[in-house]
């Protein structure tokens, strides 16, 4: 019983296009009867701007831009989640009878994985862990201030360091390859 992780996740896409919606992340975990399938969606760029356009300040969180949300709801969730659980078992994706499938938002802390994330992220507080140090240091948090050519330019001023990360502060920025960047979420401004 082996998984496609590829198959699944091309299928996922698929559906989520036709709900004008965008695949985030996926994930795989658990064994046995305990194995969870967790799809992350959000709006895709049209329905996001729509949202935006239309959004009223008073009904959004503080200080929470809009581009930060996603714009899901519970209803396009669970549109999506009978839409795809319904190939995932036709096609038998998933060999085996138990899992549990799980759609949500990426949340306002959502991971950044992918050039276009940090190209749409510019601007917002991030935490970055990464393979190999830099400057004595695996872990920053700052603002993502520009990302090009690959390189996540990150203004460490813009939030208090802590630990290791304090004491390896002597610049007010510093430059991260994406190739380097082994995880990475926005961090919440409210």
């Amino acid at each position: 019983m082996s998984l496609k992780l590829d198959t699944i996740r091309a299928t996922a896409q698929r559906v989520a296009a036709s709900h004008n919606l965008d695949l985030v992340d996926i994930e795989f975990q658990g064994g046995g009867k305990f194995r969870t399938l967790r799809i992350f969606i959000e709006k895709n760029a049209v329905e996001r701007a729509k949202l935006a356009e239309t959004a009223n300040p008073d009904e959004l969180p503080k200080g929470v831009p809009v581009e930060m949300l996603s714009g899901v709801t519970h209803e396009d969730c669970a549109q999506f989640a009978q839409d795809f659980s319904n190939i995932l078992d036709v096609e038998d994706l998933i060999p085996g009878a138990e899992y549990t499938l799980e759609v949500s938002s990426p949340g306002l802390e959502r991971k950044l994985a992918s050039s276009e994330d940090f190209t749409r992220f510019q601007g917002n507080l991030v935490k970055i862990q990464t393979f190999t140090p830099i400057n004595n240091n695996r872990q920053w948090q700052g603002r993502l201030t520009k990302f090009t050519d690959n390189i996540a330019t990150v203004d460490l001023s813009a939030i208090k360091q802590k630990g290791k990360a304090k004491k390896a502060v002597t610049e007010q920025t510093v430059d991260i390859p994406l190739a380097n960047i082994e995880k990475a979420n926005l961090v919440a401004e409210i």
